[in-house]
């Protein structure tokens, strides 16, 4: 609104407000326009009040509810804006209209303390018939938070000002946005309407308040969530256009967005703390404008708009979306996995052996041997404290129950330190396990490529009897605790062949990795297109919902 040559705000008191301060009303409502107590004041001091029509200086008037009031922007705040020649991204133009896609970064208009470098500076540069429109909001009918990127519209002229003005404080414009919240919310999609004001304590913030806070509702719905629960992309429109509203109601159910140090600052601790990749690219929080939905102020045609997130936002998605592609070695005693597992680590490989992890659960103070030690005593602990392996094969050899028992006991611990380690090399283009039971265990699932290793057997024999100087009735045993050699292998996506040299072992390692390599690229290439056709699809139902031909 403009009056007198500056800008102007006009509200109706409603009843909860009265005995509201005049002063304190105002600062309120314009709280989140960066106006502070103090400015509203002196503004109110100097006359630029009016109570039902009626000048009014005293900040201190008791309200009472129902009167309209009205109030003046200072002389202070009516400099006039210099044009700034910044880039804008168009995604509309005609000669009352315009849309466009706002970056992250760039805050919409000017405020206290920030007379530089806003939207509002580069449209003059492009718009420079908005001048007249406002000394400090020209054009602008709604704003986007400094660090929300997305479609916002732009008045070209005072009617389509007018118009747009009356159809956003109407709510006939229909907003989506995409946020990326953290953890993943428990139902797939919800609705908050809860009141939101100045927070009680923290002047900065705005909060869902009991008392004081003015109608917000918001709708979210879940796109998806990362396979580790870190974070979940929403799809959320709001029906009112309360001071962050957003980044509020998310919080208020437990999912603060991303990036936003202010209305999640615990999980953005944590969030940060964790590190990596993900960490690092949570640079602001995560909220785009993805669809606006509007009346064409002069033609009166419905226009749909949409604009798909910026790159840093896609970058953080991919990052969440990335694990590193999960590599089982499986095969028979004997057959290499091993000296496979070595090579592969030899060419950078992050590498897993549930054998090795074994052999450390089992030395003195090992998690493995005190949890046996807890369940049969002495009977398989060693002088030293640790597991007495000897004993403790004797003991499965001559029961097969037991066998399973130990199973059941120390395989959990193994499992934990696997998942610790597909964690830990989470950022890996490929992680690589060698588990012996994996397939027997029912878990082969847990794996992206299950790579299985054949050894001629009269070789794969001959190398643990005269090799090792295991015995024939061992080896038997051994055996028989897996699946039979070929099975094995048909249950794998590859075989790599050990009839060869180590040397020939070592070449195929390499192979191995390049076309796991391979699969983790295309599945990156996949998750890209997933996207892709997610923002198309959402462009197209939201239009549909919306009621209207799209522009």
């Amino acid at each position: 609104m403009v009056t007198e040559g500056c800008t102007s705000w006009e509200r109706r008191v409603e009843g909860r407000d009265a005995g509201l301060r005049l002063d304190r009303f105002w600062a309120r409502e314009l709280a989140g326009e960066g106006v502070s107590r103090e400015q509203v004041k002196d503004w109110i001091k100097s006359g630029r009040a009016r109570v039902d029509g009626a000048a009014c200086a005293k900040p201190n008037l008791r309200l009472e509810g129902g009167e309209l009031l009205l109030l003046l922007e200072g002389e202070a705040r009516a400099a006039e804006l210099a044009a700034e020649d910044g880039a804008l991204d168009l995604i509309h133009r005609d000669v009352q209209l315009a849309v466009l896609d706002k970056p992250a970064g760039l805050t919409t208009h000017p405020a206290p303390g920030l007379s530089a470098g806003t939207l509002v500076h580069r449209l003059l540069h492009h718009f420079p018939e908005i001048r007249v429109l406002d000394e400090q909001r020209p054009g602008i009918v709604h704003r986007l938070d400094k660090d929300t990127s997305g479609v916002m519209a732009v008045a070209l002229t005072s009617e389509a000002r007018l118009a747009l003005a009356r159809d956003f404080a109407e709510r006939r414009v229909s907003k989506a946005y995409l946020a990326l919240v953290h953890g993943r919310p428990r139902r797939d999609e919800g609705r908050v309407d809860a009141p939101i004001g100045r927070h009680p304590t923290q002047k900065t913030k705005m909060a869902v308040v009991e008392k004081g806070g003015r109608p917000a509702e918001s709708a979210w719905r879940v796109l998806w969530s990362d396979p580790e629960g870190r974070a979940s992309l929403l799809l959320v429109r709001i029906f009112t256009g309360r001071t962050h509203q957003i980044r509020v109601h998310m919080a208020h159910v437990g999912h603060p967005l991303v990036g936003d140090a202010v209305y999640g600052s615990r999980e953005h601790a944590a969030w940060t703390a964790r590190g990596g990749e993900a960490a690092a690219l949570a640079n602001r929080q995560m909220l785009h404008a993805f669809f606006l939905a509007l009346t064409h102020p002069g033609t009166g045609r419905r226009m749909h708009f949409q604009r798909r997130p910026p790159a840093d936002f896609l970058a953080l998605l991919a990052a969440l979306d990335r694990r590193c592609l999960r590599l089982a070695v499986v095969g028979r005693t004997g057959s290499g996995k091993s000296a496979l597992l070595r090579a592969l680590a030899a060419r950078g490989a992050p590498v897993f052996s549930a054998d090795a992890e074994v052999a450390a659960l089992y030395v003195p103070g090992g998690d493995g041997a005190g949890l046996l030690a807890r369940r049969f005593g002495d009977e398989f602990i060693a002088a030293d404290g640790g597991v007495d392996k000897a004993a403790l094969l004797a003991a499965m050899r001559r029961s097969d129950g037991l066998r399973r028992e130990i199973m059941d006991l120390v395989h959990p611990l193994v499992w934990h330190r696997l998942e610790a380690f597909w964690a830990a090399n989470a950022g890996a283009e490929v992680a690589v396990a060698e588990i012996p039971l994996l397939q027997e265990s029912g878990r082969a699932d847990a794996a992206d490529l299950l790579a299985g290793i054949w050894r001629p057997e009269e070789a794969r024999r001959d190398d643990l009897l005269a090799g090792r100087g295991l015995d024939a009735e061992t080896l038997a045993l051994f055996d028989s605790w897996q699946w039979p050699g070929p099975a094995k292998l048909r249950a794998c996506h590859l075989v790599v062949d050990n009839s060869g040299t180590l040397a020939d072992l070592e070449r195929r390692a390499g192979a191995l990795l390049k076309i796991a390599g391979g699969v983790a690229a295309r599945r990156r290439e996949a998750a890209a297109r997933r996207f892709e056709a997610l923002w198309e699809r959402l462009g197209r139902e939201l239009a549909a919902a919306d009621g209207e031909d799209g522009a």
